[in-house]
C-alpha cells in the first residue's frame, strides 16, 4: 500500500506529523509513505525512518498556480492508493484529486466537498492536540487513538553531524547550551533578547558554551543577545542563526546538552532529538502544540490575557513574555539537569 501525505508548511507541524507516520506504519507495516511538501522540509523528512521519499512541492504557500499542480498530479497518477491531507486548505486537495488517488482523506476544512472522498468532521473537544488531529487520520472515523501517543524522533547520521561541527569549527569539549530565540509566527512568541542573554551568562559562568540557532530573520536578535554579554563571556557564545542550513541546525542541535526555545519549529526539533528542553510560552498554549518529549520544562506566566494567539500583543506591552524572568528559566534548567554536566 502506497500512501501520499500532503505535508504542512511549518517546521514544527512537519515534526509533529511524524506521529501520523508512525501510526500508519503500526496499522500497515508494509505501507510506503511519501510526503509532498515544500523543499525546505526535506532535511526533516530525511531524518524520519517512516518516510520513503520526500517529494518537493515547488508552489509557494498560498499560491494557486493551477498548471504546476496539474503537472505534479500527472507525475503521481497511478502510484498511490490513498492520500492524507494535513493542511485544511482547498488548494492542498487539488493535487490528490487531479492525480486520481482512489482514497483522499482529510478534515472538512475549506469547502473541499468533492475533492475529498474520505472527509472527516473535526471534533475539537475530542482532539484538542494537533498531533491527535494528525493521528486520527490514520484510523477509521470514531476509532480510539492509541493510549500511548508516539513521539517524534529524528535520526542523526554521525558523518553529517561531524561535518557540520567541522564546518563551523565547533568542539564538544564543554557542555553546549542551545538558544532558539526566534519564532516565525510573530513577535508575541519571542522572549526578550535580554532575558536569553541572562540565561547564557549564567551557563557560561558555569563553564558552558552557547550556540544560537534560527533563520536569517533571527540573526539580528542573536547578535543582540551576544552584545548583551560582557567581554570575556561574549567570546563563549556563537551566533549561528541564518548561518546554517536547516539540516546543519538539526545535526548541531543534536549535540546540545540543553536547549532553551520559544514556541517555535526549532523547539519541536529539539524535542524530537530528545534534548533536555525548556520551552518558553506566552501568547500561545502548550495545550495545543506542546513539545513532545520526556525531558521538557514548560515555563509560562499564564496571565489573564494569554493565550491570545495574536502575532503581536494587542495591548502593546507583551507582558506574558517581558515579565517572565530569566530566573524561572534558569531554575527550570536546574530541574532538568539535577547533576552538573561534566566540563570536559
Amino acid at each position: 500500500m502506497n500512501i501520499l501525505i500532503v505535508g504542512p508548511s511549518w517546521v514544527g507541524d512537519m515534526v509533529m506529523a511524524q506521529t501520523l507516520f508512525v501510526c500508519l506504519k503500526q496499522r500497515h507495516p508494509d505501507c510506503q509513505i511519501d510526503v509532498l511538501a515544500p523543499e525546505w522540509s526535506r532535511p526533516i523528512l530525511e531524518r524520519m525512518p517512516e518516510v520513503r521519499e520526500a517529494l518537493s512541492f515547488p508552489v509557494g504557500h498560498g499560491v494557486l498556480d493551477m498548471a504546476t499542480r496539474r503537472t505534479i498530479a500527472q507525475s503521481l497518477r497511478g502510484r498511490y492508493q490513498q492520500a492524507i491531507l494535513l493542511p485544511n486548505s482547498l488548494k492542498s486537495a487539488l493535487v490528490p484529486f487531479f492525480a486520481g488517488i482512489p482514497k483522499r482523506t482529510g478534515w472538512r476544512g475549506e469547502m473541499r466537498f468533492g475533492l475529498l472522498n474520505d472527509m472527516r468532521k473535526l471534533d475539537k473537544q475530542r482532539y484538542p492536540l494537533m498531533i491527535e488531529r494528525f493521528m486520527a487520520l490514520a484510523f477509521e472515523p470514531g476509532v480510539e487513538l492509541p493510549e500511548t501517543y508516539p513521539k517524534p524522533s529524528l535520526r542523526i547520521v554521525e558523518e553529517t553531524r561531524d561535518a557540520a561541527l567541522a564546518r563551523f569549527g565547533l568542539a564538544l569539549d564543554r557542555p553546549v547550551l542551545a538558544l532558539c530565540p526566534g519564532a516565525e509566527f510573530g513577535e508575541s512568541k519571542r522572549w526578550p533578547a535580554a532575558h536569553f542573554a541572562k540565561v547564557a551568562e549564567a551557563k557560561i559562568r558555569e563553564g558552558w558554551q552557547v550556540w544560537l540557532f534560527g533563520s536569517k530573520n533571527d540573526h539580528a536578535v542573536g547578535a543582540e543577545i551576544l552584545q548583551a554579554l560582557i567581554p570575556g563571556l561574549r567570546e563563549e557564545a556563537l551566533n549561528l542563526a541564518g548561518e546554517t542550513s536547516l539540516a546543519e541546525a538539526i545535526d548541531l542541535l543534536s549535540c546540545a546538552d540543553a536547549v532553551v526555545a520559544n514556541d517555535s519549529g526549532l523547539m519541536h526539533v529539539a524535542a524530537a532529538l530528545a534534548r533536555p528542553l525548556v520551552s518558553v510560552y506566552g501568547s500561545t498554549s502548550p495545550a495545543f502544540t506542546p513539545p513532545l518529549s520526556d525531558q521538557v520544562e514548560i515555563v509560562r506566566l499564564g496571565l489573564d490575557c494569554s493565550p491570545c494567539f495574536d502575532r503581536t500583543c494587542r495591548f502593546g506591552h507583551n507582558n506574558c513574555m517581558r515579565e517572565l524572568e530569566p530566573r524561572l528559566v534558569i531554575e527550570a534548567l536546574g530541574r532538568l539537569l539535577p547533576q552538573p554536566v561534566e566540563v570536559r
